[in-house]
């Protein structure tokens, strides 16, 4: 399937209404109905992904919320979110997308990336952050995204970096990522799918880049056996 039904929204939409277990029940075929619709949809994108990477898994979120230490008790979420991983410890960087009446969005990069990641990548801006800048500058690039997520950072620098550092905007990340909004008429047009993967072919000389630097060490010798 290469479009999304509008019925997907319209049951998201009623969840939030009637976000409780029994009216869950009540309409448990509808949302199986709706996964499945959705799932050929994610299919397709794997496809368009695979013509020029390689996708190894495709991860659904569950639509059960976990509620232990949150405030809010309603038991699902009202948005669905798949993410797709590359295959390979040679290709690093995943995509994501999220569909929610009025807060859809696809996003890129390395989200909370492991402490060891981190510190290479910070270590990898202090030593030289030509190459960063000139990915994150790039015109195509910048309309698209505009930039790194900054929503996760240091007030100030990491442990050993210091906030004088010129990369020090860059350095402080604890993310590394971006996102792109769509509109719901962008969502349930026929050439989302197409808009969709444009947008993450648009990651892929960051990924290029970041693989690059998380698969060697500062000196540039590759870290894979």
């Amino acid at each position: 399937m290469n479009m999304i039904p509008k019925t997907a929204f319209e049951f998201l939409k009623d969840l939030k209404k009637n976000n409780h277990r029994d009216w869950m029940q009540e309409h448990k075929k509808r949302y199986q109905s709706n996964e499945k619709e959705l799932k050929a949809f994610y299919a397709a994108v794997v496809d368009r992904l695979n013509e020029e990477d390689e996708i190894e898994k495709t991860k659904v979120f569950r639509i059960n919320r976990d509620i232990r230490f949150s405030k809010d008790k309603t038991p699902y979420n009202v948005h669905r979110s798949v993410s797709f991983s590359r295959a390979g410890a040679h290709r690093r960087g995943g995509y994501y997308l999220r569909l929610e009446p009025g807060n859809s969005q696809m996003a890129g990069g390395f989200f909370g990336p492991e402490p060891k990641d981190l510190l290479r990548i910070r270590k990898e801006f202090e030593m030289d952050d030509q190459e960063i800048r000139e990915i994150l500058s790039n015109a195509e690039f910048q309309k698209a995204f505009g930039g790194f997520n900054t929503d996760y950072q240091v007030k100030t620098a990491p442990k050993g970096f210091s906030k004088e550092h010129p990369a020090i905007d860059l350095i402080k990340n604890k993310s590394f990522f971006v996102t792109k909004s769509f509109t719901d008429k962008e969502v349930f047009s026929e050439g989302f799918l197409d808009n969709l993967t444009y947008h993450y072919r648009l990651l892929r000389p960051y990924f290029d880049y970041m693989s690059d630097v998380l698969t060697t060490d500062l000196n540039g010798v590759s870290l894979l056996e």
